[in-house]
This record gives C-alpha cells, sequence and structure tokens, in this order.
C-alpha cells in the first residue's frame, strides 16, 4: 500500500474479495485495480515464533489508446528505405505483439524480404520502397496478458516519384571577392538531375559545379553576379525548381587618396579623396582629430585655407661612394617654406651646370661618368627669404662591378635538371650579392627551394644556380644581377622547357545525331614538342563525375593536326559531355575543360523488354509481366510498352499499351477468359519516334478459379493450455495449392490468427494460444486465385494454464556410495485457474549443454546418477495437461557430502 503495509483482516462481512485456503493459500475474488494491487506477504505464526514470506506482487495489466493527435505523412524517395514509429502507448505488461494495418481493418500487410515489423519496438521496416508501398499506415497493438488491441492514427506514406527539392538555398549575401555557395538538392526516382542558371543572365564566369549538381560554386563574386539564381531538377517523371536572391555588395575602398604635401605660405591647396562601396559611403575629413566639413558625401575636398610650415632641412649623407664611369645623384632635399634656391660647391669651387654635373630643381645633385678625380667633400646650400642653410658630405669612388662568367642559355625536357653560372669583379672593399630573376619576378631560394639551389663554384665571387625537376612554369628568362652597395650590372640567358602538350581549347559540339557529334576544339601549347595524337574522351551526365570513358571516333586515330573528329557509339536522347587531351613524344598533357552539355537525338528504341513471363492471378485476369527497360535505352520521350497476347492457336494478336516506363505488368481481365488457359505473349517497347522489337514470345496461363469446395473438418482437439492439433478431409480439386486454417477466441475473431499449410497436408498444430479459452475453427483452400468457400466452424476449449509456480528444491544429498545424488523438493500446489499436477519432469544435463537426459516422476524427490566429468544441472519442473510449468534449477558439482 502507499501509506504503508497493514494486515488484512480475513473475516466475516470484513472485504468479501479475500479468502484464506487451507495451507494459507490467500484468494483474491473479482479483485480491483484500486484496492487490490501492490505486494503481500504472508505471515505463519506459531507457539515457537514467526517467520514471513517473501513478497509476492499482484499488478493489472492495462493497454492505452493511442494518441489521437494525426501523424505526419512520410515522403521518401522510391528506391529508398524507410521506418515507420509505432510509439506504442503506455502499457502493462511488457508483452505486446505488433502487425501493421494498410489503408483500412482487417488488411494486414504481409512480411517478407522487403518489410519487417520489430516485435521490441513496433517499428515497420521497408528496405526498398516501392510505388505500390503509398498508402495509410496504422500500427496495431495486441497485450495477450489482457486480450485487448487497439491501433494508431494512420500514417501516410508517399513514395517520390517526380523530383522534389529539399535543400533549397536562401536569398544570399556576399561581399565583393568572396567565394560562395548555394545548396540544392532533390529527392526522385529515377535519381534527378540538377541544373543550375542564372535567370537575368549568363552564369558568372568563375563558377564551378560539383556534387552531381548539387552545389554550386561562385569564386571572387562581383558586382554583376547579383542576381536571381534558379536550380532545376528534372527526371523522366517531370520536374521541380527553386529560385532565390543573390545580394553583392562591398567594403568601402579608396579611389583617390589623400597625400603628405608641402605648400607655400599664403598658397591655396585642395585635399581630394574618393571612396566606393555598396551601400554608398559617406566620407569625412579629421583635421587633428576633430571634423572638418566637407562639400560632398562620397568625394572629400578642403579648399582655400594658408598653410605654414618651419624651415627644416634633410643635412647631405656625410659619406657618400660611387662607381668609377657610372652616375650618382647627391640628395639635397631641404623642407621649406617658401620653396628656397639651390647652389652646390666642391671644396671652395662653386659648382654649375655642365656636360656632366647637373643640379636638379628639387636640390640633389647629379654626376655622370664619374672619375676619381671627382673625390671630395660637397656643400648644398639652400636659401629663402626666411633664411639660408648649408649641408656637407664626403663622395669617394670604387671600381665599377663587371660580369666575367655570364650564364649560358638552355634546352631541357620537363623532369630534368638545369644549370645557370654567374661570376662577376668589384671592388674588394665592398660586399658582393648574386640576385636570380624569373622573367623579371626574383627567384625566392627560400620559398622555392623545391625547384632551385644555389652552388658557390670556387671562389665567392663565382655561383651557380640549379633548377632542379624542371617544370613548363620554370621556363623563360633567367637574369644574374651581381650588386654592391654603390652599383650592379646583369646578365641573361634563356631556359627553354620542353614538355607534354597543355590542354586544348574553344571545345564546342557541333551535328548533333542520335548516335554521334562532332566534336572541334582549337590546339593548346604543344610546349615545344608537335603534338602527335588526340584523345577524346566522353561522360553520361547522370553518370558521377570521375566516370570518363574513351570514345570511339572518326577518323579512329585522331592526328596531331586535327581540331575536329566525329564521336560515333553513343546512345540516342542521352545527355552528354566531352573532353579532349593532346599527346606529344614527352608524355599525354592535360584535358580540355569539359564541353558544354549536349542531348543526343531522339530515335526509335531498339532493346526488347526482356523476362517476358506471367500467369496467375485472379479469376478471369490474364496477367504478363516483363523486366523494365533501362532509361538508357528509352532513346526518347513517351516511353512506354505495347503488349500484344492472343489465346495459343489463335490468330489475332489483342494489343495494349502501357504508358508508364516503369510498369512492369499488365493484369488484363475479362469474364469471358476460361480459367488456366494457354495464352501466347510478347512486349514491345515505344517512344515519340515509332516502335521497337518484339520480345521473345512466352507462353503463360491465365488465372484459375477459386477453390470450389470446402474442406471438412474431422477434429479439433487441445494438446495443452495453449495447443492445438486439427484434422480436415481434403479438397478433391487440382488447383487446390494449399489450405488456410484461421482460430479465434469466441465473440473475438478480429484476433483471428491464420496460418497457410501445403496441399499435401490435411493436418496442423495450432499455437499461440490462450489457456483456459473457447476456440472457433475454420478450414478453406486456396490457389493463386484466392480462397474457396469456408468449411464448418469447428469449437474446442483449451486446457487450463500449467501450474506457475516453481517447485522449491528442500535438499540435494549424495548417496553414501559415492554414485547417486538425491534431489527431494517441495510439491507444487496450482492456483485455482491453473491446471493439476499429473507429475514432475527432471532434466538432468551437463553444465553449458543443451540436452540431457529427462526423467518423469509423480514423487517428490528422485535419485541421479553422479558423474566425475564436471558440473551437472538439474532442473525441476511441475507438469500438467495445460503444459510443463515452471522451473527450478539446481547445480551438482560432485563435492557433495552423504
Amino acid at each position: 500500500s502507499s501509506n504503508g503495509p497493514w494486515e488484512i483482516e480475513i473475516q466475516e462481512g470484513s472485504d468479501d474479495h479475500y479468502s484464506l485456503q487451507l495451507g494459507g493459500n490467500l484468494v483474491i475474488s473479482n479483485p480491483d485495480k484500486s484496492k487490490h494491487a501492490g505486494n503481500y506477504s504472508c505471515l505463519a505464526t506459531n507457539e515457537f515464533g514467526t517467520v514471513i514470506s517473501r513478497e509476492a506482487s499482484v499488478q493489472f495489466g492495462y493497454l492505452d489508446m493511442f494518441s489521437t493527435e494525426e501523424r505526419e505523412a512520410v515522403y521518401v524517395k522510391e528506391g529508398q528505405g524507410v521506418v515507420l514509429l509505432c510509439a506504442p502507448p503506455p502499457h502493462f505488461p511488457d508483452d505486446l505483439s505488433f502487425r501493421w494495418m494498410l489503408n483500412e481493418f482487417p488488411i494486414f500487410i504481409p512480411l517478407d524480404k522487403r518489410r519487417f515489423v520489430s516485435q521490441t519496438t513496433g517499428n515497420l521496416y521497408i528496405s526498398k520502397v516501392e510505388g505500390s508501398d503509398s498508402g495509410n499506415y496504422s500500427c496495431f497493438v495486441t497485450s495477450s496478458s489482457i486480450s485487448k488491441s487497439v491501433f494508431s492514427k494512420f500514417i501516410p506514406l508517399v513514395p517520390l516519384v517526380e523530383p522534389d527539392i529539399k535543400v533549397k538555398f536562401p536569398d544570399t549575401y556576399a561581399l565583393v571577392g568572396q567565394n560562395i555557395t548555394l545548396e540544392c538538392f532533390a529527392l526522385g526516382n529515377p535519381i534527378p538531375q540538377i541544373r543550375w542558371r542564372k535567370v537575368d543572365g549568363a552564369l558568372p564566369v568563375h563558377h564551378d559545379i560539383s556534387m552531381a549538381g548539387g552545389l554550386l560554386h561562385l569564386f571572387n563574386v562581383q558586382y554583376e553576379d547579383e542576381g536571381v539564381y534558379e536550380c532545376e531538377a528534372l527526371n523522366s517523371k517531370g520536374k521541380d525548381w527553386h529560385k532565390a536572391h543573390l545580394y553583392v555588395e562591398a567594403s568601402p575602398e579608396w579611389v583617390e587618396h589623400i597625400s603628405s604635401s608641402e605648400r607655400d605660405i599664403g598658397s591655396d591647396y585642395t585635399m581630394s579623396c574618393l571612396a566606393s562601396g555598396k551601400p554608398k559611403p559617406h566620407v569625412r575629413f579629421l583635421k587633428n582629430g576633430q571634423m572638418v566639413e566637407t562639400d560632398a558625401l562620397n568625394k572629400g575636398r578642403i579648399s582655400s585655407f594658408n598653410v605654414i610650415f618651419n624651415t627644416l632641412l634633410n643635412p647631405v649623407k656625410q659619406r657618400l661612394l660611387g662607381a668609377k664611369n657610372g652616375r650618382v645623384v647627391i640628395e639635397c632635399k631641404p623642407r621649406a617654406a617658401p620653396r628656397p634656391t639651390f647652389t652646390w660647391s666642391k671644396g671652395t669651387e662653386m659648382l654649375s651646370n655642365s656636360s656632366r654635373i647637373f643640379i636638379w630643381e628639387d636640390g640633389s645633385l647629379e654626376i655622370r661618368n664619374v672619375t676619381k678625380s671627382d673625390e671630395g667633400k660637397y656643400t648644398c646650400f639652400a636659401e629663402n627669404d626666411r633664411g639660408r642653410a648649408n649641408s656637407t658630405g664626403s663622395f669617394l669612388v670604387t671600381d665599377a662591378t663587371k660580369i666575367t662568367l655570364a650564364p649560358t642559355n638552355a634546352d631541357v625536357s620537363v623532369g630534368e635538371n638545369a644549370r645557370m653560372q654567374c661570376a662577376a669583379s668589384h671592388d674588394s672593399s665592398l660586399d658582393l650579392t648574386f640576385i636570380w630573376s624569373l622573367n623579371g619576378n626574383p627567384v625566392d631560394l627560400d620559398k622555392d627551394r623545391e625547384y632551385y639551389q644555389h652552388v658557390m663554384v670556387g671562389a665567392q665571387n663565382n655561383i651557380r644556380l640549379l633548377i632542379k625537376n624542371t617544370q613548363l612554369k620554370l621556363a623563360g628568362r633567367y637574369t644574374c644581377t651581381a650588386q654592391t652597395p654603390v652599383d650592379n650590372v646583369t646578365a641573361s640567358a634563356e631556359l627553354v622547357v620542353r614538355g607534354p602538350p597543355g590542354p586544348p581549347g574553344g571545345l564546342l559540339v557541333k551535328d548533333i545525331g542520335p548516335k554521334s557529334v562532332r566534336l572541334v576544339w582549337s590546339q593548346g601549347s604543344d610546349n615545344l614538342s608537335p603534338i602527335s595524337r588526340y584523345t577524346i574522351q566522353y561522360r553520361e551526365v547522370r553518370t558521377p563525375e570521375e566516370d570518363w570513358k574513351l570514345a570511339t571516333t572518326s577518323p579512329p586515330n585522331v592526328e596531331g593536326n586535327a581540331e575536329a573528329a566525329t564521336v560515333d557509339g553513343l546512345i540516342p536522347w542521352t545527355e552528354y559531355e566531352f573532353r579532349v587531351t593532346a599527346t606529344n613524344t614527352l608524355g599525354t598533357g592535360e584535358h580540355s575543360n569539359p564541353s558544354p552539355k549536349i542531348q543526343t537525338l531522339d530515335a526509335v528504341p531498339v532493346v526488347a523488354p526482356s523476362d517476358v513471363g506471367g500467369g496467375g492471378g485472379m479469376s478471369r485476369e490474364l496477367t504478363i509481366t516483363w523486366t523494365v527497360d533501362d532509361p538508357q535505352y528509352y532513346y526518347g520521350s513517351n516511353f512506354g510498352y505495347i503488349i500484344a497476347f492472343k489465346p495459343e492457336g489463335g490468330f489475332e494478336w489483342r494489343k495494349v499499351t502501357v504508358a508508364d516506363p516503369q510498369a512492369r505488368r499488365y493484369v488484363h481481365k475479362d469474364s469471358s477468359i476460361l480459367p488456366a488457359t494457354k495464352f501466347e505473349v510478347k512486349v514491345k517497347a515505344f517512344n515519340s519516334k515509332g516502335e521497337g522489337p518484339y520480345s521473345l514470345t512466352a507462353v503463360i496461363y491465365s488465372a484459375q478459379d477459386v477453390p470450389s469446395e470446402a474442406p471438412t473438418i474431422v477434429e479439433a482437439r487441445t494438446l495443452s493450455a495453449t495447443e492445438a492439433v486439427i484434422w480436415w478431409i481434403p479438397v478433391p480439386q487440382q488447383t487446390v495449392e494449399g489450405y488456410q486454417v484461421r482460430y479465434w477466441r469466441k465473440s473475438m475473431e478480429n484476433e483471428a490468427l491464420a496460418m497457410r499449410i501445403s496441399s499435401k497436408d490435411n493436418q496442423t498444430r495450432l499455437d499461440n494460444m490462450k489457456p483456459d479459452s473457447h476456440y472457433v475453427i475454420e478450414v478453406r483452400a486456396f490457389n493463386g486465385a484466392g480462397y474457396g468457400p469456408a468449411s464448418q466452424r469447428y469449437e474446442i476449449h483449451t486446457k487450463k494454464a500449467p501450474p506457475s509456480r516453481l517447485p522449491k528444491i528442500i535438499s540435494k544429498k549424495m548417496h553414501s556410495s559415492g554414485t547417486t545424488v538425491n534431489i527431494a523438493w517441495e510439491p507444487v500446489r496450482p492456483l485455482a485457474n491453473e491446471s493439476s499436477v499429473e507429475c514432475y519432469k527432471v532434466l538432468y544435463r551437463q553444465d553449458g549443454q543443451n540436452t540431457g537426459t529427462l526423467y518423469t516422476t509423480t514423487k517428490q524427490s528422485i535419485d541421479l546418477p553422479m558423474h566425475k566429468d564436471g558440473d551437472y544441472l538439474v532442473e525441476v519442473r511441475a507438469h500438467s495437461e495445460g503444459g510443463d510449468g515452471a522451473v527450478a534449477q539446481v547445480r551438482i558439482s560432485g563435492k557433495l557430502s552423504s
């Protein structure tokens, strides 16, 4: 009790539900869940004391109704698997059995290798969904303990044939220069093909499509890429599409910058800057951190205010170097306002412009064709109306740097090594550095060490550049620069790298026919080795992206000077793309970009349907079956089948058109068709271009009539609480394929169990019956056309359940001889609703083995032989007309004492 234990008063007038039997058994009559559920213990008392038994539990079974909420429809692509969830309602005990109804009661779906119902969760598993699986499904739950069944709300199962886009890209915002990906994926059977387009123009040049069309990648997005994008999913059943907008924006960028400047005092000065961006940016000026008004939002301009600068002279470098016969510029760039005038002197000699000496407007002094006599001290003078300043530096002349060993031209094939060597002389007081460049771009020896290595040769002023494993990208003009802090000199050489051809370009598809196309392309780079031949490959668009195959061409060998060829052996009404590869004596180059996708023209089907056969079915029907053609053999739109049939020996073929390309059977119903009549049948395909050839003619039989007679039940009798056996007189008709036996508890025919028996048998065992119950049984014959009439109904009553209590082992003793062991137990007393004990069954088996020796006894003890080869188990159970009861177990280890 929830309020704690309490004593049951078993007296007259107390609780007429409880009564006490001789021996202490408590009987609860007409139990009520609210009163009698709980745990019970028995107290036995005498003059020597009191003992209390183990607790016994009384629980009431229940099975609630399913939720009344509507179940959501389940959509699944044909050919895929699906799980329909049962979610059984609250219940007790856990002894539920599960079945599933289709569309209405009592139509239960048959279980086969494609369909499975878990008896643990109740879920229905369909390994491969077909179009015929469409319908409304309900989980039917039965509790055997309380003999109650409930079923769920119906779940619509919708197999998808037409494409149905499930992954849809949303409206998307991107910044200029970003890379973005749009996703689109559809369900359907056959597998839909995904196509992309830009509604208001062509797809961007820098795009790529991957994952069989499911992903559209846009690279380096620009303003012109903005617009509406559409993905379309299509197959032979139909199509679906989805559209969304791509918006392109940009962060602000400077188009026109402000820069530092110097101006004369009192002069006018305008600062301008211009910025671009989307949305339109706002531009503002700050002076010393404070806002300054401007005359435009995105083009700032500050005009007409005075700027004052102090006079500050940047000094001439104290030590200057120049190479003999070279050119040197000595800078003198004071910061002064107003602009100063400049003069120069060497020592005490004032300098003026000449053929070798020139004073620049900004104050710099240039000396050309430098000689040793140009060495000395040079002074720059700057003067304006605010003052005068000067600065002096020393100028020294060094020996000129000269190339003594120039690199020479090289010619190699891809993968070979090449060498460039360079040496130079220089002024010994200066450091010499070598720099290599390729086509004007410096060679980074650390970053590109995979390809380049610097090697010193002898003296420090002699260097070799090793170019390893040459690639086409390493070809070009290599320049060696010998450089000191004063001057530099250069020498160059060409590296020629020959390799396999580059990819052909401009691949186009022309002259498209049902089984051939003509390809046209432009020759790519031959990489300095003449192209000897071209190879053409093709791919059906519906196949994986890597599934390229070698094409059959005309001419068979495409020569290296060709820029066109015909591809033969294609399948009509099929989408293809092509690519071309060039080959020369140094190898095969990269593939061209794939051609635009094209579809070959349609043609009359040439493949006849296979495996034509049939027969069986319902009465007055002729069932014709065939294997569905692969879609690649449709060869055109509006594909279907023409079925022709006639009675064997007849002259006129009857023809029927089936427009569904996935149809695999046709059932012709005609009340004039005689049962089991021989027919000749053949099938051919057709499309919008015409009809193909007929298949081989097959011979089949029309359906039989259902059996017209009912079996006669001879006898049925119960074997136990849950089993019975039945015999009947067979129906004397050759068309009978078997018998169906149905049995149910009286007044509960909706729970009927059924089993099918071979026509060779006239008896069967019935199981899974309820104890102490009244059952009704009927038998009927069946064949491929259906079930015949039912037999007369036969009624039986199952026996009471076997004892639920297990024998209590009270002793195990070894005989003094050591050859036997005695096992004893208390007698089992059945409950009121259980059958009486007839005997006890004792199974004596070795531990770990499933089989052993079975003994039967009417006593409460037994002597068993003692074994020395390991542990043995003894299992004791009561046996009654209702079957075997619960089992008690004891282990014999061979170490018992007498």
